[in-house]
Protein backbone atom coordinates (compact mmCIF):
# COMPACT_ATOMS: atom_id res chain seq x y z
CA UNK A 1 0.00 0.00 0.00
CA UNK A 2 2.68 2.03 0.52
CA UNK A 3 4.58 1.65 -2.16
CA UNK A 4 1.14 2.36 -4.45
CA UNK A 5 0.85 5.51 -2.38
CA UNK A 6 4.44 6.79 -3.48
CA UNK A 7 3.61 5.36 -7.12
CA UNK A 8 0.32 7.32 -7.60
CA UNK A 9 1.78 10.67 -5.82
CA UNK A 10 2.91 12.15 -8.89
CA UNK A 11 0.27 12.72 -11.38
CA UNK A 12 2.41 11.43 -14.31
CA UNK A 13 2.51 8.41 -13.11
CA UNK A 14 -1.21 8.30 -12.11
CA UNK A 15 -1.91 9.53 -15.87
CA UNK A 16 0.10 6.22 -16.61
CA UNK A 17 -1.78 4.24 -14.76
CA UNK A 18 -5.03 5.69 -16.07
CA UNK A 19 -3.41 4.95 -19.67
CA UNK A 20 -2.41 1.40 -19.25
CA UNK A 21 -5.36 0.56 -17.45
CA UNK A 22 -7.93 1.58 -20.21
CA UNK A 23 -5.43 -0.25 -22.56
CA UNK A 24 -6.02 -3.43 -20.59
CA UNK A 25 -9.67 -3.18 -20.49
CA UNK A 26 -10.13 -2.68 -23.84
CA UNK A 27 -8.28 -6.29 -23.64
CA UNK A 28 -10.54 -7.99 -21.25
CA UNK A 29 -13.97 -6.46 -22.92
CA UNK A 30 -13.18 -6.85 -26.55
CA UNK A 31 -15.13 -10.13 -26.77
CA UNK A 32 -18.12 -8.36 -25.03
CA UNK A 33 -18.03 -5.53 -26.70
CA UNK A 34 -17.52 -6.78 -30.25
CA UNK A 35 -18.44 -10.44 -29.85
CA UNK A 36 -18.09 -11.16 -33.73
CA UNK A 37 -14.65 -11.60 -35.61
CA UNK A 38 -12.85 -8.38 -35.90
CA UNK A 39 -11.94 -9.79 -39.46
CA UNK A 40 -15.76 -9.40 -40.47
CA UNK A 41 -16.77 -6.39 -43.07
CA UNK A 42 -19.71 -5.02 -40.91
CA UNK A 43 -20.14 -2.01 -43.03
CA UNK A 44 -19.40 -0.16 -46.28
CA UNK A 45 -15.46 0.57 -46.92
CA UNK A 46 -13.13 3.61 -45.81
CA UNK A 47 -16.60 5.18 -43.59
CA UNK A 48 -14.60 8.07 -41.75
CA UNK A 49 -14.91 7.71 -37.65
CA UNK A 50 -18.46 9.34 -36.78
CA UNK A 51 -20.06 8.77 -39.89
CA UNK A 52 -22.28 5.76 -38.37
CA UNK A 53 -23.39 5.08 -35.12
CA UNK A 54 -22.77 1.17 -35.45
CA UNK A 55 -18.89 2.01 -36.39
CA UNK A 56 -18.01 4.92 -34.13
CA UNK A 57 -14.02 4.74 -35.49
CA UNK A 58 -15.05 3.98 -39.37
CA UNK A 59 -14.42 0.83 -41.07
CA UNK A 60 -11.16 0.63 -43.17
CA UNK A 61 -11.29 -0.58 -47.12
CA UNK A 62 -12.38 -3.62 -46.51
CA UNK A 63 -15.21 -2.66 -44.28
CA UNK A 64 -14.21 -4.00 -41.18
CA UNK A 65 -14.59 -2.01 -38.13
CA UNK A 66 -11.98 -0.27 -36.55
CA UNK A 67 -13.31 -0.42 -33.08
CA UNK A 68 -13.42 -3.97 -32.97
CA UNK A 69 -9.72 -4.05 -34.49
CA UNK A 70 -8.21 -1.89 -31.88
CA UNK A 71 -9.84 -4.06 -29.21
CA UNK A 72 -8.34 -6.95 -30.42
CA UNK A 73 -5.22 -5.40 -30.82
CA UNK A 74 -4.82 -4.64 -27.37
CA UNK A 75 -4.91 -8.01 -26.37
CA UNK A 76 -2.34 -9.06 -28.78
CA UNK A 77 0.13 -6.08 -27.76
CA UNK A 78 -0.13 -6.94 -24.13
CA UNK A 79 0.02 -10.44 -24.31
CA UNK A 80 3.25 -10.19 -26.64
CA UNK A 81 4.84 -7.31 -24.35
CA UNK A 82 4.15 -8.91 -20.84
CA UNK A 83 5.10 -12.25 -22.50
CA UNK A 84 8.04 -11.81 -23.97
CA UNK A 85 9.29 -9.12 -21.08
CA UNK A 86 8.59 -12.13 -18.54
CA UNK A 87 10.67 -14.49 -20.85
CA UNK A 88 13.85 -12.18 -21.36
CA UNK A 89 13.63 -11.09 -17.55
CA UNK A 90 13.93 -14.84 -16.50
CA UNK A 91 16.40 -15.46 -18.87
CA UNK A 92 18.37 -12.27 -17.93
CA UNK A 93 17.88 -12.97 -14.44
CA UNK A 94 19.60 -16.50 -14.45
CA UNK A 95 21.92 -15.35 -16.79
CA UNK A 96 23.49 -12.21 -14.96
CA UNK A 97 22.90 -13.56 -11.77
CA UNK A 98 25.26 -16.49 -11.87
CA UNK A 99 27.85 -14.12 -13.74
CA UNK A 100 27.96 -11.50 -11.26
CA UNK A 101 28.30 -13.83 -8.35
CA UNK A 102 30.53 -16.59 -9.60
CA UNK A 103 32.51 -14.00 -11.54
CA UNK A 104 35.70 -15.95 -13.04
CA UNK A 105 35.24 -18.25 -16.30
CA UNK A 106 31.27 -18.27 -15.24
CA UNK A 107 31.69 -14.32 -15.75
CA UNK A 108 33.49 -14.22 -19.16
CA UNK A 109 31.35 -17.23 -20.96
CA UNK A 110 28.16 -15.98 -20.02
CA UNK A 111 29.36 -11.93 -20.89
CA UNK A 112 30.63 -13.47 -24.06
CA UNK A 113 27.60 -15.62 -25.33
CA UNK A 114 25.31 -12.18 -24.34
CA UNK A 115 27.69 -9.76 -26.40
CA UNK A 116 27.20 -12.35 -28.95
CA UNK A 117 23.49 -11.78 -29.30
CA UNK A 118 24.41 -7.80 -28.54
CA UNK A 119 26.19 -7.50 -31.55
CA UNK A 120 23.31 -8.58 -34.03
CA UNK A 121 21.08 -5.61 -34.43
CA UNK A 122 17.28 -6.62 -32.32
CA UNK A 123 15.36 -5.95 -35.40
CA UNK A 124 16.76 -8.38 -37.49
CA UNK A 125 17.38 -11.21 -35.39
CA UNK A 126 13.83 -10.75 -34.70
CA UNK A 127 12.93 -10.95 -38.47
CA UNK A 128 15.24 -13.41 -38.91
CA UNK A 129 13.68 -16.05 -36.09
CA UNK A 130 10.31 -15.58 -36.76
CA UNK A 131 11.13 -16.10 -41.03
CA UNK A 132 12.58 -19.26 -40.00
CA UNK A 133 9.92 -20.63 -37.49
CA UNK A 134 6.88 -19.32 -39.02
CA UNK A 135 4.99 -16.30 -38.12
CA UNK A 136 2.76 -16.88 -34.77
CA UNK A 137 2.33 -15.11 -31.72
CA UNK A 138 4.16 -17.91 -29.45
CA UNK A 139 6.98 -17.62 -32.36
CA UNK A 140 7.12 -13.77 -32.19
CA UNK A 141 7.04 -13.86 -28.09
CA UNK A 142 9.88 -16.45 -28.16
CA UNK A 143 11.93 -13.91 -31.19
CA UNK A 144 11.41 -10.67 -28.99
CA UNK A 145 12.54 -12.23 -25.69
CA UNK A 146 15.77 -13.87 -27.39
CA UNK A 147 16.71 -9.92 -28.53
CA UNK A 148 15.56 -8.23 -25.24
CA UNK A 149 17.63 -10.45 -22.61
CA UNK A 150 20.82 -9.29 -23.11
CA UNK A 151 20.14 -6.24 -21.26
CA UNK A 152 18.32 -7.52 -18.45
CA UNK A 153 21.50 -9.73 -18.37
CA UNK A 154 24.16 -6.60 -17.76
CA UNK A 155 21.87 -5.14 -15.52
CA UNK A 156 21.35 -7.96 -12.99
CA UNK A 157 25.39 -9.01 -13.51
CA UNK A 158 26.09 -5.41 -12.64
CA UNK A 159 24.18 -5.39 -9.68
CA UNK A 160 24.84 -8.48 -8.51
CA UNK A 161 28.27 -7.94 -8.55
CA UNK A 162 27.60 -4.97 -6.03
CA UNK A 163 25.57 -7.14 -3.76
CA UNK A 164 28.09 -9.87 -3.70
CA UNK A 165 31.05 -7.67 -1.38
CA UNK A 166 27.67 -6.64 0.92
CA UNK A 167 28.49 -8.20 4.64
CA UNK A 168 24.73 -9.60 4.62
CA UNK A 169 26.60 -12.25 1.75
CA UNK A 170 29.01 -12.92 3.43
CA UNK A 171 27.41 -13.76 6.71
CA UNK A 172 25.39 -16.05 4.45
CA UNK A 173 28.28 -17.89 3.42
CA UNK A 174 29.74 -17.75 6.75
CA UNK A 175 26.29 -19.71 7.97
CA UNK A 176 27.17 -22.35 5.59
CA UNK A 177 24.02 -21.11 2.97
CA UNK A 178 24.22 -22.68 -0.28
CA UNK A 179 25.27 -20.54 -3.48
CA UNK A 180 21.73 -21.49 -4.62
CA UNK A 181 20.05 -20.03 -1.60
CA UNK A 182 22.03 -17.11 -1.52
CA UNK A 183 21.52 -16.18 -5.16
CA UNK A 184 17.78 -16.83 -5.35
CA UNK A 185 16.56 -15.83 -1.43
CA UNK A 186 19.10 -13.42 -0.35
CA UNK A 187 20.52 -11.23 -3.57
CA UNK A 188 17.97 -11.83 -6.06
CA UNK A 189 15.06 -9.77 -3.88
CA UNK A 190 17.47 -6.61 -3.33
CA UNK A 191 17.88 -6.42 -6.93
CA UNK A 192 13.99 -7.04 -8.00
CA UNK A 193 13.84 -3.52 -8.03
CA UNK A 194 15.58 -2.32 -11.00
CA UNK A 195 13.98 -5.53 -12.67
CA UNK A 196 10.72 -4.50 -12.22
CA UNK A 197 11.66 -1.32 -13.93
CA UNK A 198 13.50 -2.44 -16.60
CA UNK A 199 10.96 -4.89 -17.12
CA UNK A 200 8.63 -1.72 -17.82
CA UNK A 201 11.02 -0.88 -20.70
CA UNK A 202 11.14 -4.34 -22.31
CA UNK A 203 7.20 -4.08 -22.46
CA UNK A 204 7.09 -1.00 -24.44
CA UNK A 205 10.10 -2.25 -26.42
CA UNK A 206 8.80 -5.31 -27.17
CA UNK A 207 4.98 -4.03 -27.97
CA UNK A 208 6.05 -1.50 -30.67
CA UNK A 209 8.54 -4.24 -31.91
CA UNK A 210 6.15 -6.48 -32.73
CA UNK A 211 3.47 -4.03 -34.65
CA UNK A 212 6.95 -3.15 -36.41
CA UNK A 213 7.17 -6.78 -37.58
CA UNK A 214 2.85 -7.20 -38.01
CA UNK A 215 3.33 -3.88 -40.75
CA UNK A 216 5.96 -5.64 -42.25
CA UNK A 217 3.74 -8.42 -42.66
CA UNK A 218 5.86 -11.14 -39.97
CA UNK A 219 2.86 -10.72 -37.99
CA UNK A 220 0.53 -13.84 -36.77
CA UNK A 221 -1.74 -13.81 -39.75
CA UNK A 222 -4.72 -15.31 -37.47
CA UNK A 223 -5.40 -12.60 -35.29
CA UNK A 224 -5.59 -8.44 -35.99
CA UNK A 225 -2.89 -6.42 -34.09
CA UNK A 226 -2.18 -2.80 -34.28
CA UNK A 227 0.69 -3.00 -36.83
CA UNK A 228 -1.32 -5.13 -39.31
CA UNK A 229 -3.81 -2.23 -39.25
CA UNK A 230 -1.12 0.17 -39.46
CA UNK A 231 0.15 -2.07 -42.54
CA UNK A 232 -3.08 -2.49 -43.86
CA UNK A 233 -3.74 1.72 -44.34
CA UNK A 234 -0.55 2.58 -45.90
CA UNK A 235 -2.50 2.31 -49.13
CA UNK A 236 -4.82 4.78 -47.99
CA UNK A 237 -2.46 7.28 -46.52
CA UNK A 238 -4.08 10.20 -47.94
CA UNK A 239 -7.75 9.86 -48.78
CA UNK A 240 -8.27 7.84 -45.49
CA UNK A 241 -5.27 8.61 -42.96
CA UNK A 242 -7.50 7.36 -40.09
CA UNK A 243 -6.77 3.91 -40.54
CA UNK A 244 -3.34 4.49 -39.59
CA UNK A 245 -3.94 7.33 -37.12
CA UNK A 246 -5.68 5.31 -34.82
CA UNK A 247 -3.88 2.04 -34.01
CA UNK A 248 -0.88 4.43 -34.32
CA UNK A 249 -2.41 6.63 -31.91
CA UNK A 250 -3.00 3.61 -29.60
CA UNK A 251 0.68 2.39 -29.97
CA UNK A 252 1.95 5.94 -28.97
CA UNK A 253 -0.42 5.92 -25.57
CA UNK A 254 0.11 2.73 -24.37
CA UNK A 255 4.37 3.54 -24.92
CA UNK A 256 4.31 6.42 -23.06
CA UNK A 257 1.91 4.73 -20.23
CA UNK A 258 4.19 2.37 -20.39
CA UNK A 259 7.68 4.74 -19.43
CA UNK A 260 5.06 7.12 -17.00
CA UNK A 261 4.67 3.42 -14.89
CA UNK A 262 8.27 2.84 -15.20
CA UNK A 263 9.37 6.14 -13.54
CA UNK A 264 7.08 6.09 -11.44
CA UNK A 265 8.46 2.38 -10.23
CA UNK A 266 11.60 3.83 -9.87
CA UNK A 267 10.75 6.37 -7.79
CA UNK A 268 8.82 4.62 -5.64
CA UNK A 269 11.35 1.99 -5.52
CA UNK A 270 14.53 3.34 -5.33
CA UNK A 271 15.53 4.97 -2.07
CA UNK A 272 18.68 7.05 -2.99
CA UNK A 273 15.72 9.52 -5.42
CA UNK A 274 13.15 8.93 -2.09
CA UNK A 275 15.85 10.27 -0.03
CA UNK A 276 16.87 12.56 -2.57
CA UNK A 277 13.03 14.14 -3.31
CA UNK A 278 12.38 13.80 0.37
Amino acid sequence: MRYLQLVLHNWTTALGVLLLGAVLAMALTAHLIFPGDPYDMVGAPLTWPGEYAETPLGTDSLGRDMAAGLFYGARVSLLVGFSSAFVAAMMGILVGAFAGYYGGWTDDVLMRVTELFQTIPQFMLAIAVVAVLGPSVTVIIVSLAAVSWPAVARLVRGEFMIMRERAFVHGCIVAGMSDMRIIFAQILPNVMPVIIVMSTILVATSILMESALSFLGFGDPNVLTWGTMIGMGRGQLRDAWYIIAIPGLALLLTALALNLVGEGLNDALNPRLRQRKG
